[in-house]
């Protein structure tokens, strides 16, 4: 009786350990991403599509060398084509709103093999509008509302869209040195916010706005007409005035978040709290020390958050991945 117990034991052992291992018989998707900051955006997302006859696996684009970036991702270290078992995952920068206007451009819009982020990186994601709350909560273990996100990135949304019309103009006339990506943040990048008055902030960029937005009108008025005519075509894309942001550069998004004095608010008002329940000055530093100690950055924070499922862009990336997995070989 012992001796068929432990080899049950041994049995169910072993097949638990079996389990561990990777289903090989699975075929491997290969999905090449640009950066280390990219693995997992695109791991989180790929993996709700794995089954039983196929898994994603996110890979930095060569592993042959240290070499990065989108056009690395899209020709990958075996100078092939994508296709069958490899794909490529990449931000979609203003190359999606080109459309088809550069070489670039043109496969990231025509190749079923090339997934793209339609906002315009994966910063924007981190950024999305609806889960900042949920940021600063995890920031700052805090959850008092302090600014509605999604109204205030709205408004600033509205603020930047004639100019963000302006700049993909240029872009596609290939005109860069008169208006380029990095003219375009300059403008659109927020004053320091006041917490209890973050309209104050808005106001200074729309006038910062306007005045560039009037220089470029009065230097380049046959472009008028373009870009009303610009408007409809973006709308088509995802892009209106309410979501700008989502389509801007997006290192400069999250540089520029608005959160930043949102989070120092709060833990300076938990970091009172606490003073004023301490019972004495031992409890109030080892209080302190134990809130401190639980504490995120919001940098780290950022880079973990995926609350941004509900952006009509994430649905888009998901209707391409399904599509994807139409044309992919099964036997």
């Amino acid at each position: 009786m012992a001796k068929r117990l432990t080899q049950n034991v041994t049995s169910l052992y072993i097949e638990a350990a079996n389990s561990l291992r990777p289903k090989t018989a699975r075929k491997r998707i290969v999905a090449y991403v640009e950066s280390y900051d990219d693995v997992s955006f695109w791991s989180h997302l790929l993996s709700q599509y794995n089954n039983e006859k196929y898994y994603f696996q996110v890979m930095l684009p060569s592993n042959t060398s240290l070499a990065k970036g989108k056009k690395v991702a899209m020709m990958n270290d075996l100078g092939i084509g994508l296709g069958g078992h490899m794909i490529a995952c990449v931000d979609s920068d203003y190359d999606y709103l080109l459309q088809g206007k550069t070489s670039t451009s043109r496969r990231i819009i025509n190749s079923p093999y090339v997934l793209h982020t339609y906002a315009y990186a994966i910063e924007n994601y981190q950024c999305y509008a609806g889960s900042l709350h949920g940021v600063c909560v995890r920031s700052t273990l805090n959850d008092q509302p302090m600014i509605d996100f999604e109204a205030f990135f709205r408004l600033y949304s509205q603020v930047i869209y004639p100019l963000f019309l302006w700049n993909i103009w240029f872009y596609r006339k290939r005109e860069l040195s008169v208006f380029s990506m990095q003219d375009f943040c300059r403008v659109v990048r927020l004053d320091p916010v006041s917490v209890p008055h973050p309209e104050d902030a808005l106001e200074q960029l729309r006038i910062r706005v306007e005045k560039k937005r009037a220089w470029l009108a009065r230097r380049y008025p046959g472009a008028l007409t373009d870009l009303e005519l610009m408007k409809p075509e973006l709308e088509q894309l995802g892009v209106v005035p309410d979501n700008t942001y989502l389509f801007i550069q997006g290192h400069h998004l999250k540089e520029n978040v608005v959160m930043n004095p949102v989070c120092v608010r709060l833990r300076r008002e938990r970091e009172m709290e606490i003073r004023s329940l301490a019972c004495h000055a031992q409890q109030y530093r080892n209080e302190l020390t134990a809130y401190h100690r639980s504490l995120q950055t919001i940098e780290s924070v950022l880079r973990k958050n995926t609350d941004y499922e509900e952006a009509p862009t994430y649905a888009r990336i998901k209707s391409d991945v399904e599509r994807l997995i139409k044309l992919l070989p099964v036997g």
